[in-house]
């Protein structure tokens, strides 16, 4: 299994998918096509039914049940696409077996060097094989290990048909990383009454609490005279924007917070005298501390309106999705099988919230509850990423685990 998983990942990681947020388009990057169309020639091969291709880079297939019985519908969900913010292009996997706990040189030439100094974690993998980047670009663990590691899974199960199972659901996104992958996805056509994204973290983590999350575009208006013949002319947008971010409480920006705390973050600003424009993520577990969140920034605004002049800020203020927890919560035993699932493989069950968002919150609220599973995955969207191939074999077992959980009710 473990040459299974690391020579399909590999393939997988070297197929450039990257995601464009400034895209209009379905997907984002026509790219992405590439790794689709690959995965469905491959799901045809192993014989899964129902292998299916759109327009908008959606890929869905079957695997039939072969018990007796009726059991849960149940679906594994990864996405295509890796970071807009780094490239993924000529990504070439490097190879560090048998982990010794020290330094590992990724690019001898520009001194880019994984450290267990600066990333401890590395220590909990000694004797165990590595997959890392070779420091030019990101991995693609976020998702390809877990694409790779649910072909692996319906493979074994294909290969091996005396294993009982129910229908199993298989989906493939584009445009995860850029928070567009549930806007197309089509959950009747699917068919799941239950599902879990395998697109998390380290081995282990088994989330089904996530942040609310809006996004908030500020444009504000200024006046731009000879600095001069200034004085009681000139209105400077960039002194109103950094006003306006003073106003936000310094301890909550993601640098100063964990866990269940929330924040405000600026994402980006651009700025001159006459106009700036800043945009902000604002997010929170908790749904009410969520909403006076936003009530704080809009009365921020508000207050910055009185001071300057009704116009000088414009607000585009909106929810992006919720903490998928109120709807996990009704079908509590799929966070039950998959926790027993890691248990039985020898897996510790790492159940904590994900502070950013995820598919399986869009999809819980548009209907099919989506939790999520670990890849095994480190250092994610950067130079630095790594994945032990051990943790990726695990991830595998615990896919096949579910899916006998549910095979026997």
């Amino acid at each position: 299994m473990q040459s299974k998983v690391y020579d399909r990942f590999i393939r997988y990681a070297k197929i450039d998918t990257q995601s464009d947020p400034r895209s209009e388009s379905c997907p984002s990057t026509k790219k992405q096509f590439h790794l689709a169309k690959e995965l469905v020639k491959e799901l045809n091969g192993m014989g899964l039914e129902d292998v299916t291709l759109d327009e908008n880079c959606y890929v869905m297939a079957t695997l039939p049940s072969n018990l007796e019985k009726e059991v849960p519908v149940i679906g594994f969900i990864s996405h295509m696409d890796t970071s807009p913010d780094f490239t993924g292009q000529s990504v070439k996997p490097q190879i560090v077996k048998n982990y010794d706990g020290k330094d590992i040189i990724l690019n001898s030439k520009k001194n880019i060097v994984l450290s267990p100094q600066d990333f401890p974690e590395l220590l909990k993998y000694i004797g165990q094989d590595l997959i890392t980047t070779d420091g030019n670009t990101l991995l693609g663990a976020d998702d390809k290990a877990g694409i790779a590691e649910i072909m692996c899974a319906m493979e074994y199960l294909t290969e091996n048909p005396t294993i009982k199972h129910g229908i199993i659901k298989i989906g493939f996104t584009p445009d995860e990383e850029i928070g567009m992958s549930a806007e197309k996805f089509d959950v009747k056509k699917f068919g799941a009454d239950y599902a879990y994204t395998i697109d998390g973290g380290e081995i282990g983590e088994l989330e089904y609490e996530n942040f609310n999350a809006s996004l908030a575009k500020v444009t504000i208006s200024g006046r731009n005279v000879h600095p001069g013949t200034a004085k009681n002319q000139m209105i400077n947008s960039m002194m109103i924007a950094m006003e306006l971010h003073a106003m936000l409480p310094v301890n909550e920006r993601p640098e100063y917070t964990e866990k269940y705390e929330g924040f405000f973050m600026l994402m980006g600003f651009n700025g001159s005298v006459e106009e700036s424009s800043l945009a902000y993520i604002i997010r929170d577990h908790d749904m009410e501390k969520f909403r006076k969140k936003n009530e704080l920034f809009k009365k921020a605004v508000e207050f910055i309106n009185a001071k300057y002049g009704k116009n000088t800020i414009k607000l585009d203020l909106k929810d992006q999705y919720y903490n998928m927890k109120e709807k996990i919560e009704e079908v509590k035993h799929i966070i039950d099988i998959a926790e027993q699932a890691m248990i039985d493989v020898g897996v510790k069950p790492l159940i904590k919230p994900i502070r950013g968002g995820t598919d399986g919150s869009r999809l819980s609220f548009m209907g099919l509850p989506t939790p999520n599973i670990f890849t095994g995955g480190h250092n994610y969207h950067g130079k630095f990423e790594y994945i032990p191939i051990q943790s990726m074999e695990k991830a595998i077992a615990v896919i096949l685990k579910i899916i006998d959980g549910f095979a026997r009710g």
